[in-house]
């Protein structure tokens, strides 16, 4: 079955389908995101549609001072993909309240704010800034950046590090925390069970992947960086997979993430187990494709005989019922 056949437009009224999900305390009106370091700042996008049409934009990695991210060049493509290795290119937490935070808020949509730092401390005191300038509706913590050299995936790569981060900044705020977790580990059960425990609210699965592309020429890393994180298609099944086993080892949700191109790839990690998901690397090709797959969700969930987004969420997993959303 093709993406328009699971449409709404065949005559079927979806007007009644819930697509609410919960997250914490945090109702989302639509489970579709937009992922953090595909989207800028909402910005760069909000030319090309109604930033209201999602259910919530997930911003460009903010630290508590600016980062001037790692030297040029920075992207590659690969086959059904890409490999970036930008460094958290960002203004700092400052720029961002003044810049960026107000325009975010005319907008009908939750803003999850993807914070970094190099230490546990800059963590907490990006969210504590935060809180006190408002308008933020969560926090995906990003222990899991391939591309720097500190911080980042230092802290997504060992459970005890990684709870060490989602706890301190757990006690600093009431928002919901959301780490974000890393592909290059061993098991990503361990890693989505300490942040469970740690008292994160949800975690998005996954970031990218380790790669590398060699100049054959120049007989060089095509990156200055040397490594970069692949993402795009070439990564959904491995990042389908994921979402599986962390939804086997937790409780709380899931915002999937991972090579999404359309309405049936994000089905895919629906039926995995992720209460969300989030479109990435298509926002370069396809500016408006996350509204495209929001306007046709409501008739697939009405289809299948639902009545609520939330009830597809797990449905693969044989033997177990969806999680119910609150």
């Amino acid at each position: 079955m093709s993406d328009g056949a699971l449409r709404a437009g065949e005559g079927m009224e979806a007007r009644a389908v819930d697509l609410s999900v919960r997250i914490g305390d945090v109702v989302f009106k639509k489970p579709v995101m937009v992922a953090s370091g595909t989207f800028g700042y909402g910005k760069e996008y909000a030319e090309f549609f109604d930033l209201g049409l999602l259910g919530a934009v997930m911003v460009k990695g903010v630290s508590l001072e600016p980062w001037p991210g790692n030297p040029l060049p920075r992207i590659v493509e690969t086959p059904s993909g890409m490999l970036n290795a930008i460094g958290l290119q960002n203004p700092g937490v400052e720029a961002f309240i003044r810049d960026y935070l107000p325009f975010l808020r005319e907008f009908d949509v939750r803003v999850i704010v993807n914070v970094i730092g190099k230490s546990v401390d800059e963590y907490v005191a990006v969210v504590r800034r935060l809180d006190e300038a408002g308008g933020a509706d969560a926090y995906e913590l990003n222990i899991s950046c391939p591309n720097i050299k500190e911080g980042g995936i230092a802290f997504g790569v060992d459970p005890r590090l990684a709870a060490e981060v989602v706890g301190a900044v757990r006690r600093a705020t009431a928002r919901p925390v959301i780490p974000k977790l890393s592909p290059n580990v061993t098991d990503i059960k361990a890693m989505a069970r300490a942040c469970e425990d740690a008292g994160a609210d949800a975690v998005s699965a996954v970031n990218t992947f380790l790669g590398m592309a060699i100049d054959v020429d120049a007989e060089k890393p095509v990156l200055a960086n040397g490594v970069g994180g692949l993402s795009g298609p070439a990564i959904r099944p491995l990042a389908v997979r994921m979402v599986w086993d962390v939804y086997e080892a937790v409780q709380i949700p899931i915002i999937g993430m991972g090579g999404i191109a359309g309405l049936r790839d994000a089905l895919e990690f629906v039926l995995a187990g992720a209460t969300a998901f989030a479109i990435g690397t298509a926002n370069f090709v396809a500016p408006a494709l996350s509204t495209e797959i929001a306007r046709d969700l409501a008739g697939v969930v009405q289809k299948k005989g639902l009545g609520r987004f939330a009830d597809l969420v797990g449905r693969a997993h044989p033997g177990r019922r969806a999680r119910a959303e609150a």
